[in-house]
């Protein structure tokens, strides 16, 4: 375990062949023992404490007890780390680093005792996993990880003054600490205890001591660093190399400046016992530690308060380590820079009584007053203010027009009764992000090149779209932004199953003669696209060539540079700058530009979706004499809410055709060639100009074609659903945690009357359950 994890945080190159095979299994049970024995004593309202990487699994083991016994989470958890975050340059080589992200993110709040330490996890929740965060009122961050918000904080707790004061008043520490200035008498006392593994820094604390020893003669006489190691085992070959490099450098110096300058003593424990510390606290002049990586030490915290009723000291602190940030009046030091550490152990040791008391001064109250009891109940308030902010928020990323509301959970069974009581149905369903996952665009590493090209749904998507269409009382389409090409390569062999592309400018019914060839038709938007693409595309493609993983996509009836695959970083900056240079250079077309996830695309102003699911939806009912019983529209993201808008708009046409606004303003429709990306004629003729002063909300009922004749309306039960993908703001009625949930109800509905239903991950496990957006498969957590 602490080879594994605290090995990470190690500022070198990572081994991971140094791993034994089974170390992973065995960390896994480890904490599925303690899951077991947690999960057997916590009562529903509970709150849960796990501390350390020992641990980090634990949360996430935790939460599917609860989701498998109780149908959702029952208790809070906070998972506090005591060690350095790695940056997350480190934290990726590790090959179960996801899992662990996952197991700690299953926690409400995520603790460190500096920011430096959150700052690495934050930055590599965002690298790994694509997870946004933003600063939080009270001082907290949020982190939006599957549908609600994980608040991560920093704090850090003090010594135990009344153990402290025990020991300082014990006889037998008072005579360690006289020994101690007898031993060195007439000599100012470096002290330093530190574990003896690399990441403690003695030897570079050595160095810099041989530094000052040869740059500033005066102490040669004058000065004595006494060090304690303690050998706790646990890292036998880091704590035996570190040994010899401290050895060999002792016995250097000790032979250019005398055996006395140095009283070095090493421990094998697990820590220094109190009365030796304490009385070395008391003895020194200076304290001096020179990590190169550390977490919670209480060392320094020790030194200040042992120094409080008496003659003050000075900390020399590492930059590193993390009582370097809240230790105001210690004098900081880059354990590197040996040349800069002795400068300041100079400035340390020739320090007037006056500044060594104004420097105590800035800590002893901290010191003093932050014990571990007060340091836990403002961890525990961290945990009640995280619990009441993520139960008032819905984790919102998409704003959509129209009225914005908050959504509740869908009901698999209220979907199945009303499919199965209907003779007419209709369902949507968008393509990448929908029927078929999406890596988050924010992770720096992803899997697929790109997140939809080249790529299926899963087969079990694939089976129950093939059932749903086989059904005669079904109609299915799919409403995708990918061009014809790759939609039909995709999901063209599905019989019964018709498309719509490149954000609905096309679309294809299904062949009515099995095997048949597919007809694709467009709709025509009166914009000149060749002139688009000649003042578009150089601008594209200079942004391109500048952004490394980025690309420049020809669609059907839209053009698009992507930088789904680029640093996301780097990405969300240049498509800040190229959006305002395009609307300067294309302000003369009736086009606009949309940003959506990890891409920038240029449409026709009068383009969406909801305009090809209108036409679905009159041209069935049309055919069919009789409006649809059963509707489904399921889409993930901004694109798609202009589907949920039209499903609205088509109900209320129905009970009051007036409704339907704006009839002189049609689109004409063309076949196009079958196949291929294609392109559409650049001007239509007898396309009609948006007249000014039309709102896009009128735009976007645009009528039907004068031929499609629709039915009377008839007073009878119709279901209508629209669900969209992720809890967020949507003008949705309902939503579903992800594509794996979305594939259960495939299945379910696929299986109509006759199956038993699955409900295996419609949970609230973390605001949505696993999906396969991410490697960690969802047997991995299973209890």
């Amino acid at each position: 375990c602490v080879v594994l994890c605290w090995g990470g945080g190690k500022p070198s190159i990572w081994d991971q062949s140094r791993l034994h095979k089974d170390f992973w299994a065995s960390y896994k049970e480890v904490n599925r023992l303690f899951n077991a024995e947690a999960s057997r004593v916590m009562l529903p309202g509970d709150s849960a404490w796990v501390h350390d990487y020992h641990l980090a699994l634990l949360p996430k083991f935790m939460e599917s007890t609860q989701i498998n016994q109780f149908g959702r989470r029952t208790t809070n958890t906070i998972f506090f780390l005591h060690i350095p975050f790695p940056t997350s340059q480190v934290f990726r080589e590790l090959e179960y680093g996801e899992p662990i992200l996952e197991g700690m993110l299953s926690a409400d709040v995520v603790g460190f005792h500096a920011f430096d330490h959150a700052r690495h996890f934050l930055n590599a929740s965002k690298r790994l996993m694509g997870l946004n965060y933003e600063s939080k009122f009270g001082g907290l961050i949020g982190l939006q990880y599957r549908g609600r918000t994980v608040m991560v904080s920093t704090s850090h707790v003090s010594i135990e003054p009344t153990v402290m004061t025990t020991a300082m008043d014990d006889a037998n520490v008072k005579k360690i600490a006289a020994d101690l200035r007898k031993k060195h008498e007439g000599k100012l006392i470096l002290a330093g205890v530190d574990v003896a593994q690399k990441l403690s820094g003695i030897p570079l604390k050595f160095l810099a001591f041989e530094k000052l020893m040869d740059d500033y003669p005066v102490y040669q006489r004058k000065v004595v660093l006494v060090q304690r190691c303690f050998v706790p085992q646990n890292r036998k070959g880091d704590e035996k190399q570190t040994l010899i490099d401290v050895h060999r450098i002792v016995e250097r110096i000790k032979s250019k400046f005398g055996r006395a300058c140095i009283d070095y003593e090493e421990v094998v424990a697990s820590e220094l016992p109190i009365p030796q510390r304490v009385g070395l606290w008391l003895a020194a002049d200076v304290f001096f530690t020179s990590a190169i990586r550390e977490g919670l030490n209480l060392s320094p915290l020790e030194y200040v308060y042992c120094k409080g009723m008496s003659t003050p000291g000075v900390v020399v602190c590492s930059e590193f380590s993390a009582a370097c940030n809240i230790l105001n009046g210690a004098l900081r030091i880059n354990p590197f820079d040996v040349q800069q550490t002795s400068a300041v152990l100079d400035m340390a040791l020739k320090m007037d009584i006056s500044e060594k008391e104004t420097r105590r001064g800035r800590d002893l109250d901290f010191v003093s007053t932050r014990t571990a009891s007060k340091w836990s109940k403002h961890v525990l308030r961290d945990l009640r203010e995280a619990v009441d902010a993520s139960s008032k928020e819905d984790g919102s990323n998409v704003v959509s027009d129209g009225e914005l509301m908050k959504l509740p959970h869908v009901n698999q069974g209220n979907v199945l009764t009303a499919y199965n009581a209907t003779e007419s149905r209709v369902i949507i369903c968008d393509y990448g992000g929908t029927l078929l996952s999406k890596e988050a665009p924010g992770k720096y590493l992803k899997k697929d090149i790109s997140a939809t090209s080249g790529r299926q749904p899963r087969p079990e998507v694939m089976s129950s779209l093939t059932r749903l269409c086989a059904d005669p009382k079904n109609t299915v389409f799919v409403v995708s932004g990918v061009n014809r090409r790759e939609l039909e390569g995709s999901l063209g062999k599905i019989p019964g199953l018709g498309l719509a592309a490149s954000n609905g400018a096309c679309f294809s019914w299904p062949s009515e003669v099995e095997g048949g060839e597919r007809v694709w038709k467009g709709f025509q938007f009166g914009v000149d696209w060749e002139e688009v693409k000649a003042v578009a595309i150089p601008i594209m493609s200079k942004y391109a060539a500048r952004t490394n993983g980025s690309s420049l996509k020809v669609l059907d009836l839209s053009l698009c540079w992507s930088f789904f695959s680029s640093d996301p970083e780097w990405g969300a900056i240049q498509a800040k700058y190229i959006v305002p240079e395009l609307q300067e250079k294309l302000k003369a077309f009736d086009i606009q530009i949309v940003t959506l996830k990890g891409q920038v695309e240029i449409v026709p102003k009068l383009l969406h979706k909801g305009i090809v699911v209108k036409r679905i939806l009159r041209e069935i009912s049309s055919k069919k004499g009789v409006f649809p019983q059963f509707l489904m529209v399921v889409g993930d993201d901004k694109s798609d809410e202009p589907m949920f808008n039209a499903t609205f708009d088509f109900l209320a046409e129905q009970v009051n055709p007036e409704i339907s606004t704006f009839t002189t303003n049609r689109l004409s429709v063309a076949t196009l060639q079958s196949g291929g990306s294609g392109s559409f004629d650049s001007a239509d003729p007898t396309a009609t100009a948006r007249p000014r002063g039309v709102s896009d909300s009128h735009i976007r009922r645009l009528s039907h074609e004068p031929g499609l004749q629709l039915p009377k309306y008839k007073k009878e039960n119709q279901f209508a659903f629209t669900f969209t993908v992720g809890r967020k703001t949507s003008n949705a009625t309902e939503f579903i945690y992800n594509s794996r949930e979305l594939e259960e109800l495939l299945v379910n509905l696929a299986k109509g009357e006759s199956g038993e239903i699955i409900n295996r991950r419609g949970s609230n496990l973390s605001g949505g359950s696993w999906d396969d957006q991410h490697t960690v498969d969802a047997s991995f957590y299973e209890v």
